[in-house]
């Protein structure tokens, strides 16, 4: 059997590094080789990879998907990408300019390779916020981009330069766009495992605006295994909306997390909503489930009782994060 190569670019960040141990675990495909692509930003740790670093055909190169040069020696080695790196930072803390620079020219430089090199196949990893707030229903793969913030304005542009590769030049190229995603080695800056931690450590939790944002939840498990689909039988030049049809508000949220860690609503400050933030994000999944026999398997309660547990059982992967971090007091609500 020949080996599918596969470079996995973010693979040390939070959703990628699940991506990359399902892969090369136990119930992974057969045939597959790994490389991991990462800067290893404050997002990014090798200690997410510990499961599979000594793991038959698995590697990993310390670098920037912005490095034109570097990300052309590896497409030239690899058959496939999957592309997770991004700057998803949304707080008022991160320059619009990161954005830019690493969700659209890192992205186009790897396009660039991955044509130059003719790979087979490349699987972008999106997001639903790409798609704006929606008052009702939810949006389809065939509904416009309407970003709202610099954050999902460029996930936009890099959505539309890829999906450009493909009727431009044959790239097979394959788009996912997922709604917000919880789960184990999630960098605690984000929504769940903020809120999470913080009621481990005492401390009250910060909610933006008045609690109402909508959002779907997704545990990282289906999340991963719906890109798996895509990667397998997607078809070229075709985007796949990802959910999980669990539709909460943050207050909503909240509340199931107080609950699982014995607190109460006193724990609570609502704090100033940030700029651009959607109000209700909501994805179509029909098609993945039509064409791919995709369906969620992870039940939210479940998955968050699991998700807590993990958190209070593994302060030693999430408290040294905290300390760099400084007083840990960003709030960032995308996963």
């Amino acid at each position: 059997m020949s080996t599918t190569r596969i470079l996995v670019t973010g693979g040390a960040g939070f959703i990628g590094s699940h991506y990359v141990r399902t892969l090369l675990g136990p119930n992974g495909p057969p045939g597959v080789a790994v490389t991991v692509l990462d800067r290893l930003t404050h997002v990014g740790s090798l200690a997410n990879l510990a499961d599979v670093r000594r793991a038959d055909g698995f590697g990993f190169v310390h670098g920037d998907i912005c490095d034109a040069d570097l990300v052309g020696r590896l497409a030239a080695d690899h058959d496939q990408v999957v592309h997770f790196a991004a700057e998803s930072q949304v707080g008022p803390v991160v320059s619009p300019d990161a954005f830019v620079r690493t969700n659209v020219l890192g992205t186009q430089a790897l396009l660039a390779a991955a044509l130059h090199h003719r790979l087979r196949t490349f699987v972008h990893i999106s997001c639903d916020e790409v798609y704006g707030s929606i008052r009702a229903g939810s949006w389809a793969e065939t509904d416009p981009v309407r970003p709202n913030s610099p954050y999902s304005a460029s996930k936009a542009g890099a959505d539309l330069i890829a999906l450009s590769y493909h009727r431009t030049h044959g790239l097979d190229v394959r788009v996912t766009r997922c709604s917000n995603t919880y789960g184990p080695y999630q960098h605690p800056e984000k929504l769940v495992p903020l809120f999470i931690t913080r009621l481990l450590q005492g401390r009250p939790l910060p909610l933006y605006g008045d609690g109402a944002h909508v959002r779907d939840w997704i545990h990282v498990d289906d999340h991963v295994r719906a890109i798996e689909l895509v990667r397998a039988a997607g078809r070229p030049g075709e985007v796949y909306n990802i959910g999980a049809g669990n539709e909460l508000s943050h207050r909503e949220l909240t509340g199931l997390l107080l609950r699982e860690c014995g607190a109460d609503w006193g724990r609570v400050t609502f704090v100033e909503d940030r700029q651009g933030h959607d109000r209700r994000c909501s994805v179509d999944f029909t098609k993945i489930r039509a064409q791919l026999g995709y369906a969620p398997h992870k039940d939210l309660a479940d998955g968050l009782a699991e998700t807590v547990d993990w958190y209070r059982t593994h302060r030693s992967w999430w408290e040294p994060l905290l300390r760099r971090a400084g007083s840990g007091e960003r709030v960032l609500l995308r996963s």
